[in-house]
């Protein structure tokens, strides 16, 4: 198939699923690369992994997790002592401000237990709608969302899957055309291939198993 001049929506939506159903294949799990023991410790790890890789957040939580365990621990954390445990995810200043703040809400609002809500999430310090798609993905198994990070975005408009660029923008475009109960699983295949094949820089289209639906193919 060549992608050539303006589709209608239903032959995107048709594209989308071939691209959908070979990304799935070449990516079977749809588990975060973050490691975590808890819901409590997915949140925070998603707050330390804005703008930083899994791997070096991953490098940082051990530590981290092993210091302050729980709500109660992180929300009389010392601000400076959290600050110098994560600073190597950066922007640690706003992170532990974030971190710290969304730990006291949980306790006084939820008891110290993670919602299962969009709409709680959402009001957490921290917590802004890709990662409350995360957590809702990850620990509790639903979809209510499009985890659009920078790969999602990347691979979405170069796949002339949307021409948005805001993340809501973009996530509201993709969700019609892909099955709301693999949301998630699709938010994870793009974001594996963005790190294996279609880099920022450098894209390995040769590579790639969707490039003859990929109107930014150079092969």
């Amino acid at each position: 198939m060549t992608v050539r001049g303006k589709e209608s929506f239903e032959q995107k939506k048709e594209r989308a699923s071939i691209i959908r159903k070979r990304l799935l294949k070449e990516y079977p799990s749809d588990q975060t690369a973050l490691t975590y023991a808890d819901p409590f410790q997915l949140l925070v790890a998603v707050i330390l992994s804005a703008q930083c890789t899994d791997a070096r957040v991953n490098i940082v939580t051990p530590q981290l997790f092993a210091r302050f365990a729980t709500p109660k621990d992180f929300a009389s954390a010392d601000i400076k002592e959290l600050e110098g445990l994560i600073h190597s995810t950066g922007f640690y200043h706003n992170k532990a401000k974030n971190i710290i703040n969304c730990a006291k809400a949980l306790l006084e609002l939820h008891g110290g237990i993670v919602p299962q809500s969009m709409e709680e999430l959402y009001q957490l310090p921290g917590v802004g709608r890709k990662t409350a798609n995360v957590i809702l993905g990850e620990a509790f198994g639903k979809n209510e969302g499009i985890v659009v990070d920078t790969h999602v975005a990347r691979l979405s408009q170069r796949m002339g899957l949307t021409a948005k660029t805001d993340a809501v923008k973009i996530e509201r475009e993709l969700m019609p055309l892909v099955p709301q109960k693999q949301w998630y699983h699709f938010s994870h295949a793009l974001i594996f291939h963005g790190r294996k094949i279609c880099a920022a820089r450098k894209p390995l289209c040769a590579d790639c198993s969707v490039r003859t639906y990929c109107p930014s193919s150079t092969v």
